[in-house]
């Protein structure tokens, strides 16, 4: 009989957002009149800016066209749209990031998980506590982990609690780490960091030829001009880190994919011999193997961000859902909660009140104000207590929470 993969076996009970989705629907299901706000996960509501929906229309017309119909493209994606990003993202910011260290994919969800591939089982794996769920599930999933301890962490991962004590912003291992995830803005707390703070995780990647994986999905909602927009902004992180970046919260493609990693030529790790590869080199072989690129009209989407129209476009957007993010910020602050992050971030983070639980806040939300949100404990144990409540959603459906939270839930 054939076997599977164990790992799968030391997974927690569901992924956090299927569970959400399990209560919200069962409770929809007997409560059919209730109009729920979701503001749980980080998917966005408003439409696609125009200048995308016109430039994704013409591709489509372009495929009509035999002259101008296309096949296949490369893995590694359009050089058209890599040149524009390392333009644009990375060389406007004083980033040495050249086209070719720019690898276009379907989401960088995929790419924080799929990156695992090319990396050895013996690495020590640091992440914060709370996190992103994607990065110590495909861990578990790689068998980098044992199984999980009676507060829910891993056996075999490092967990640099965040807290409001230390402003969400993990402090250095004091043990050596091979590989370190960082988010920043952050998911689910909304911490953003300082260049002085990245530059001690870059010296102290470089003095123990550790790596970093960093996801910037949200730099686009960083509005303060001193906060850094890339790690590779900090000098040294070319040969030490590896950023992912995403079009879907900027521009609001999680409907319809578009991502990329940058890879820089100069980082390097080591073969089990002790010799040093590119791990660009690894990262092109694995794409190219397993993964037949983003759809051309899709690209040619990503590509309009970068118009003149497209910025402007994308700017509106970015400040819709950061004016959310100000409302939800104020009217529980005002409503005498603890609140932490909604600036620079879409995420607000509140402290659950009177010792609630972070489930047991999610249940009394949903069924006495029927807002949905996402337990932080969801995010690890140290998010315990905690509570995550997405700007992601219309103008009227953020006023109508915040309404029904501050004047029907006794907090």
């Amino acid at each position: 009989m054939a076997t599977i993969n164990d790992n799968y076996l030391k997974l927690k009970a569901g992924y956090l957002f299927p569970e959400i989705a399990r209560r919200v629907n069962a409770f929809a299901e007997a409560n059919p009149d209730a109009k729920i706000i979701k503001l749980g996960i980080g998917d966005v509501t408003e439409p696609l800016p125009e200048s995308c929906r016109k430039a994704m229309v013409k591709a489509v017309e372009d495929m009509g066209d035999r002259s101008l119909f296309k096949g296949y493209g490369p893995e590694q994606g359009y050089a058209w749209l890599r040149e524009k990003i390392a333009t644009y993202d990375f060389q406007s910011r004083g980033c040495a990031i050249d086209a070719s260290e720019i690898f276009i994919s379907d989401g960088s969800k995929c790419d924080t998980g799929n990156i695992l591939d090319i990396f050895g089982n013996n690495n020590k794996i640091a992440v914060t506590d709370p996190v992103y769920p994607v990065y110590v599930d495909t861990n578990v999933m790689a068998g980098h982990t044992g199984p999980t301890n009676e507060q829910g962490e891993y056996e075999g991962l490092v967990y640099l609690p965040i807290n409001a004590e230390n402003n969400f912003t993990a402090e250095l291992p004091t043990e050596k780490v091979d590989l370190i995830y960082l988010c920043f803005p952050n998911n689910p707390t909304g911490a953003t960091a300082t260049k002085d703070y990245l530059k001690k995780w870059v010296d102290y990647a470089k003095a123990n030829g550790s790596i970093i994986f960093f996801d910037a999905a949200y730099e686009a909602f960083i509005t303060d001009p001193n906060l850094p927009h890339s790690i590779y902004e900090i000098e040294g992180a070319k040969d030490c880190a590896i950023e992912f970046r995403s079009f879907s919260k900027n521009a609001g493609f999680t409907g319809t994919r578009c991502a990329l990693t940058v890879v820089p030529k100069t980082l390097m790790a080591k073969a089990s011999d002790g010799s040093d590869v590119e791990v660009w080199k690894l990262w092109n072989r694995r794409q190219s193997t397993k993964f037949n690129g983003v759809s051309y009209i899709v690209q040619r989407g990503a590509e309009a961000v970068y118009s003149e129209e497209g910025q402007a476009q994308v700017k509106e957007l970015v400040s819709f859902y950061l004016e959310n993010a100000t409302i939800i910020r104020e009217k529980l602050t005002a409503a005498g909660l603890s609140v932490y992050g909604g600036v620079n971030a879409p995420y607000v983070w509140v402290k659950t009140p009177n010792g609630l639980s972070s489930w047991d806040f999610f249940d009394k939300l949903l069924q006495v104000v029927n807002v949905v949100g996402t337990p932080g404990s969801g995010f690890g144990a140290a998010g315990e207590g905690y509570f995550r409540i997405s700007a992601f959603n219309s103008r009227e459906n953020v006023e109508e929470a915040m309404q029904r939270i501050t004047e029907n839930l006794k907090l």
